[in-house]
């Protein structure tokens, strides 16, 4: 429930995925040549050419194989290998609007309503990867894992009837209740 009473339902990654997700995040530390071909990947189709992906395919629960798309999977190996340290304090878009220099929050308004009306999944790709940098590599891995699968669940199926229920949404409220 949000703060005016909504329900909100936008869990996309149960507690074990979140936990097998971050223990495959910290593990790219240790093994920089798989963050570096991630990293190179310019889209989420180019993600899975690499043998990095599989290894990350392997380190997740057995449900990403068979109940999550495999492209979905491969945005979010490809998105998080961007992070260069863990901000698990608050939600992707929370930071975005924080003052990284100054007064000004990180992303601007405008860039922040361009992402959240990507048309295509590259579109998308590349705008995520120009918000991480522009929070400087560091973002929430959790959250941001569970909003690249809702965004994809939205851009493939239609988006939930109930508004409160959509990404726009929620980082929407999450962006601008930060800014003030």
């Amino acid at each position: 429930m949000n703060r005016w009473g909504v329900y909100v339902r936008y869990d996309f990654l149960t507690s074990e995925e979140q936990a097998a997700l971050l223990r495959w995040y910290k593990s790219l530390n240790e093994n920089r040549g798989d963050r570096a071909r991630l990293r190179r990947a310019e889209c989420a189709e180019d993600v899975l050419l690499t043998d990095a992906f599989f290894r990350f395919l392997n380190q997740m629960p057995d449900s990403w194989r068979e109940k999550k798309p495999i492209l979905n999977c491969a945005a979010v190996a490809g998105l998080l290998s961007h992070i260069k340290s863990d901000n698990s304090g608050a939600s992707f878009a929370t930071l975005l609007a924080r003052p990284s220099k100054g007064d000004k929050p990180a992303m601007s308004e405008l860039r922040f309503q361009q992402l959240q009306k990507s048309t295509t999944t590259h579109d998308f790709y590349r705008r995520v990867i120009r918000a991480i940098h522009l929070l400087g590599g560091s973002a929430n891995v959790a959250s941001l894992g569970n909003d690249i699968l809702h965004w994809h669940q939205e851009f493939e199926h239609q988006a939930d009837r109930e508004p409160a229920n959509r990404l726009a949404v929620r980082w929407a409220t999450d962006y601008f209740t930060a800014l003030n």
